[in-house]
């Protein structure tokens, strides 16, 4: 073990040692003074949404319910997509008509290989956040397993509205049930994938979708 790990290792029993065995998490209150909740109208929700998505080099559209399918449609002719991976329960008001579907659901699982192939992904949000621009994923209905979404080279996201929050606490709280009720992953997507190598040159695609497209509907 390197000196730097142990070290870690070290502050880590230190910090046990006062830990009493029979303590269990719950047991100790831990403050909780930051901001939990919103401040923003929605409509202002909606606008910062936007604004912090783009920054991220993401593409975002806010559209009416009526248009999400020839929003999608649009999408994939622009990108010459043939091939769009979807959740069994994506519903049918977000399936478009001008590309070959391929559905994932758990009787049938698509392999790695067939996800590979696949030209895009085309998912629902469990909620966002306006402030970050981050889409969190939880693998409910239309979002699948959590691999969909990190395969294919092109993500197609369907957010609602009512789903964009404000802040980060507001998101948790969403999401709790998810993850200690039903043991969901949870995925936090905060523009295209994408790292920078030690010269600080970026590099999209890298361990995710490298275009990501954002339909806020209204």
């Amino acid at each position: 073990m390197s000196n730097s790990k142990l070290e870690i290792m070290n502050r880590i029993k230190s910090a046990l040692d006062d830990r009493h065995s029979s303590e269990k998490p719950g047991d100790i209150i831990i403050p909780r003074t930051y901001r939990r909740t919103a401040k923003l109208p929605i409509e202002s929700l909606l606008n910062l949404f936007v604004e912090r998505v783009a920054d991220y080099k993401a593409t975002v559209q806010v559209i009416d319910h009526g248009s999400v399918i020839s929003s999608i449609e649009n999408i994939c002719s622009q990108k010459n997509l043939s091939k769009v991976v979807i959740d069994g329960s994506l519903s049918s008001d977000f399936r478009p008509s001008n590309v070959e579907l391929f559905e994932d659901q758990p009787s049938q699982l698509l392999s790695y290989a067939e996800l590979d192939s696949m030209d895009a992904v085309l998912t629902t949000c469990a909620v966002a956040v306006a402030e970050t621009g981050t889409i969190a994923l939880d693998a409910g209905d239309g979002q699948g397993r959590r691999v969909l979404s990190l395969i294919p080279d092109v993500h197609i996201c369907i957010v609602k509205q009512e789903q964009i929050v404000e802040i980060i606490p507001e998101a948790f709280q969403m999401l709790k049930k998810s993850v200690e009720k039903e043991g969901r992953p949870i995925t936090l997507i905060s523009g295209p994938s994408a790292t920078s190598d030690i010269e600080l040159n970026r590099v999209e695609g890298v361990h995710g979708p490298r275009i990501l497209e954002v339909l806020v509907v209204r």
